[in-house]
């Protein structure tokens, strides 16, 4: 519903108050802390306020926590890209297409949907979520090709192209996530990339890790529930593409190619030292054409992928 939902029916606020009332509806061991904008400034998560600096909405970071009763449970964390609508900013999207970026925060209702499926699940698992939520508008204040900003973890940006904008709130949320909670597991998922419908279609999502061990659990997962993945290369040859000469990395290759991997490469310099992170792109998988007609869709891509994921990890650890 949340991604179906038009783009002026769901601001970061409708988000953050959606994640409110799971939390309010649940068990005891389901909590949603929602920062917001002052509290965004203060605690200096700035790829979140680039991309909000031209919209009329304040960002939004929401904070779900799902805990087990049992101190030995594992923990995973998991942030969803929370872009209510994306126009490309300054890079603007061409407009044959534009109306279904309000899919574009496929991930973070994914990982709402989550939260609450494992709570009323009642897993023996902790679980965190995180999503950083704005849209990305056109205005005098947009942020521009070129621009220098800083990040949640102190890296700084160089701005190539302003419609690798998710990236830049999932680079906080990240870092957020391993440096104040450490989970065992770190995953994000995102409508990321054009570059990955490119490269499969939209009959799989891509991702990248960093462990052989979560790659396999996260393929099983895929052809077990239907929602299949396939695996991308994460080779450090792709970060020459990012390579920044006046910022410590930059947003975007500038070349139309390997755009998927350069994204999660972009992405694997925010998750400090972690050893088993995974980027999920559903890109591709967010909506599809409704039967008999036209009209997108939402899927809840990811949901079933990682609720198994989830299952399994735990059973298995």
């Amino acid at each position: 519903k949340l991604v179906d939902a038009p783009s002026n029916k769901k601001s970061p606020a409708v988000l953050a108050a959606y994640a409110e009332q799971i939390a309010n509806e649940g068990s005891d061991r389901l909590h949603t802390k929602v920062l917001h904008k002052k509290e965004i400034e203060e605690q200096g998560f700035h790829g979140l306020l680039a991309v909000n600096q031209a919209s009329p909405a304040p960002p939004v970071f929401i904070k779900m926590e799902y805990r087990s009763n049992h101190t030995d449970s594992k923990h995973i964390g998991i942030v969803g890209k929370g872009v209510t609508f994306d126009t490309g900013g300054i890079s603007l999207k061409r407009s044959s297409n534009l109306h279904l970026m309000k899919s574009d925060m496929g991930g973070g209702a994914a990982v709402l949907g989550l939260m609450r499926l494992v709570d009323q699940l009642q897993l023996d698992i902790n679980l965190t979520g995180i999503v950083p939520a704005t849209d990305n508008s056109i205005g005098q204040n947009a942020i521009k090709p070129s621009d220098v900003i800083s990040s949640y973890s102190g890296k700084t940006i160089e701005i190539i192209d302003t419609d690798a904008e998710g990236r830049l709130l999932l680079a906080d949320g990240l870092s957020y996530m391993e440096q104040n909670y450490a989970p065992d597991v770190l995953i994000d998922i995102a409508t990321l990339t054009g570059s990955c419908i490119t490269a499969l279609g939209t009959f799989a999502a891509g991702f990248i890790t960093n462990n052989p061990k979560i790659s396999s659990k996260l393929m099983n997962s895929g052809y077990k529930t239907g929602e299949k993945v396939w695996e991308l290369p994460n080779w450090d040859e792709y970060k020459s593409l990012i390579q920044s000469n006046i910022a410590d990395v930059k947003n975007f290759s500038g070349h139309p190619r390997a755009g998927a991997i350069t994204a999660a490469k972009f992405l694997e310099h925010f998750i400090g030292e972690h050893k088993s992170w995974a980027h999920l792109d559903i890109a591709g998988m967010a909506m599809e054409n409704a039967p008999g007609s036209s009209n997108q869709v939402a899927t809840a891509f990811g949901l079933h992928l990682l609720l198994d994921f989830i299952e399994t990890y735990q059973k298995e650890a």
